[in-house]
């Protein structure tokens, strides 16, 4: 039986599920402020490149407050002006944050000015390069956001995913704080400087000394995952294992953080003061391979026992559940897994592949896996969805679909 200081797996997955914004989806539309409490909740929306059903960053939000206007979050990520609420940054890999975080990564900048937590390749760059990198920022200057394909190319590099060396220059810029991304030409950053992006009340804030900062990313990372091992809280805001190791200590003394167990794990979780758990928090969503839910692969497994590995980097052939493979949760557990493409030139979405975590699915979690899909295409522009799994699931799940349609 569950103590004061430990918790059953479900309670640990209902605290994460509820720490994360799922089960309490908005009445109507999402507006602009649901989008933007969001993000706080979560504090930061992944950023990656591939685009087989939308780009990752869009789906979080999906997930939880359904279908949103996406503009509303291209305004708050890269307008001009007062509903810009976001900036990019390294936070958990290439990421969104809201500006109250903006302060917290100082030390990270800094870093990066020193060749720290950075690749190789780049801060060797940096310290080889300062008169092409000082060329750059003038240029970035004097002619506003830039992008690294409108500068005058000095050769590939050949080592680094082709990039040129003004790619370089501005990559270490970016990470050392002295360029930020003002908007994007499609998916291309376009970099000025920050004082020309940032807000100046938040680029006037005194600088944070380094523990302090990272305790608080450690406290928003506990407050995000609800209950969290001390890999899981470095994990959420990348930190290195020393800082987090120390900064757990001192949050642990001063009362911040409380250390419980859960059920079946083998190292201490830590949560932020009593936790409250909701005896079951009900959603259903199609997840993103990047959503903050399921980042740190180990802690997927302890939680939900789904073992989950993205595949797209995978040759063809090795491919256990396909290319671009989405978890669907229901009912507070990992049930299935999609492998999910839009088809926007044949205006459909295309479920190539559907495996469940156990033999048949029960009828209310296709039921609601249809409405997902359904929500989705809808979501996406797209006008049907197309079944191309022969399963049994799935010819049950196709069945369902017709059914939503005819209403």
């Amino acid at each position: 039986m569950p103590t004061e200081n430990s918790l059953s797996l479900k309670q640990a997955r209902a605290l994460a599920l509820a720490a994360q914004g799922f089960g309490r989806p908005p009445r109507g539309a999402p507006g602009a402020l649901q989008v933007n409490r969001m993000i706080e909740r979560l504090g930061l929306l992944q950023i990656d490149s591939v685009n087989a059903l939308v780009r990752s960053h869009y789906l979080p939000l999906f997930s939880r407050l359904g279908a949103y206007d996406q503009t509303l979050l291209e305004q708050a990520a890269w307008s001009q002006g007062r509903k810009r609420t976001l900036f990019e940054y390294w936070g958990h890999e290439a990421s969104l944050l809201p500006w109250s975080a903006f302060a917290l990564l100082g030390w990270r900048m800094q870093r990066a000015r020193e060749g720290q937590g950075i690749y190789k390749q780049l801060a060797q760059f940096g310290r080889e390069q300062q008169p092409l990198i000082r060329r750059i920022v003038q240029a970035v200057r004097e002619q506003g956001a830039l992008g690294a394909g409108s500068m005058g190319q000095e050769g590939r590099t050949g080592s680094w995913w082709g990039w040129s060396a003004e790619k370089h220059a501005l990559e270490w810029l970016f990470a050392a704080g002295e360029v930020t991304v003002a908007g994007r030409r499609g998916f291309e950053r376009l970099y000025d400087l920050p004082e020309r992006v940032v807000p100046r009340a938040v680029l006037e804030q005194p600088p944070l000394e380094t523990a302090e900062a990272q305790r608080r990313l450690m406290l928003l990372a506990a407050d995000a995952l609800g209950v969290a091992t001390e890999k899981d809280l470095r994990d959420y805001y990348r930190l290195d294992a020393r800082d987090s190791q120390a900064r757990l200590l001192e949050l642990l003394e001063a009362g911040e953080l409380q250390k419980v167990q859960v059920q079946g794990w083998a190292q201490p979780a830590y949560c932020r003061g009593t936790p409250r758990i909701p005896r079951k928090v009900k959603a259903s969503a199609l997840l993103s391979p990047f959503d903050s839910l399921i980042w740190e692969r180990a802690r997927t497994e302890r939680l939900f026992d789904f073992h989950y590995r993205l595949e797209i980097y995978t040759p063809q052939h090795k491919r256990v559940y396909g290319y671009y493979v989405l978890p669907f949760l229901h009912d507070g557990r990992l049930v299935a897994r999609l492998d999910l493409r839009a088809e926007r030139a044949r205006q459909r979405l295309v479920v190539h592949a559907l495996h469940g975590e156990h033999q048949n699915l029960d009828d209310a979690c296709l039921v609601a896996m249809a409405d997902n899909l359904q929500a989705m295409a809808g979501w996406l522009g797209l006008a049907d969805v197309q079944i191309n799994c022969p399963s049994q699931d799935a010819q049950r799940l196709q069945a369902l679909l017709r059914a939503i349609k005819a209403l």
